[in-house]
């Protein structure tokens, strides 16, 4: 049974006893909506007519998404950076790549750079992908400084009149101090050649109120423009989406739906809430 399925038709038996609406409560709770969303939706569901309950949890959770833009396009003319951060194991070298592929597919011209200098694994899985799709990928010495190889990354793409450059960043907590610091220095080096399109904050869906958590901390540190959620395929607990949106103002630009390629996809807010719903 979907998301709100339970919960349409509570309102619409017009007979739902407490005990009920307190079992909906914690199932909404599990699917990691957070409390306070949960309790809003069930206080607009217990005023709601039957007839009117649909239209009125739509609208109420239409209202919690991002109004700012979904679509990753480019600025007016030349490079356009684009950084994946991010806390270690939520995909973020694959998902760099998938969105190299996007872009790709839509016939625009994608450099990526690995720097994520001191993984070595990372800058192979890297290299790896770039000779699989046909993108020339930068690379530097192994434990070297991450924003000269930003810097040297920019120069050669812009020399290269590419349309995107994607950067591969370290796995950092936003408790270290000094991995921030040095995610700033990315950042300023990058704006000294040309301004960045996008930071984009990738979350695994599976990690549930944590994402939550996890995307309050790097935009409180860093300019982050929106997110992508990788492995919302393998997650029972789709509200995430949701409270991210919520609680965040920013747009969600990609959902990762399957470990293909092919399986980032933009986010498409109303094929989301349809999902939720039937």
């Amino acid at each position: 049974m979907s998301l709100f399925k339970r919960l349409f038709n509570a309102v619409k038996s017009g007979s739902t006893t407490e005990s009920e609406w307190n079992e909906i409560r914690s199932n909404l709770i599990d699917s990691d909506l957070g409390v306070n969303l949960v309790d809003q939706l069930i206080a607009v569901a217990k005023k709601s007519k039957p007839d009117d309950a649909q239209s009125a949890i739509v609208n109420e959770i239409s209202s919690w998404l991002s109004t700012k833009p979904r679509e990753i396009t480019p600025g007016n003319a030349g490079l356009n950076p684009v950084l994946l951060v991010g806390i270690n194991g939520t995909g973020k070298t694959t998902t760099t790549a998938k969105i190299a592929n996007y872009l790709q597919q839509n016939k625009y011209k994608v450099m990526l750079a690995a720097a994520d200098t001191f993984r070595a694994a990372a800058v192979e899985q890297l290299q790896s992908w770039g000779q699989r799709l046909d993108i020339p990928v930068i690379v530097g010495k192994p434990n070297s400084d991450p924003a000269a190889l930003a810097f040297e990354a920019t120069k050669a793409a812009l020399e290269s009149n590419i349309d995107y450059l994607l950067i591969d960043t370290a796995g950092r907590l936003h408790t270290k101090v000094d991995l921030m610091d040095e995610l700033q220095k990315v950042v300023r080096v990058i704006e000294k050649q040309t301004p960045i399109k996008e930071i984009l904050l990738v979350i695994d869906a599976t990690t549930g109120q944590n994402a939550i958590a996890q995307a309050k901390s790097f935009i409180a540190l860093a300019q982050i423009t929106g997110f992508v959620i990788t492995k919302l395929d393998g997650s029972a607990k789709g509200g995430v989406a949701l409270a991210i949106e919520r609680e965040s103002g920013l747009p969600i630009k990609f959902i990762g739906v399957g470990e293909a390629v092919g399986d980032l996809q933009p986010f498409n807010s109303a094929d989301y809430i349809r999902s939720l719903l039937n």
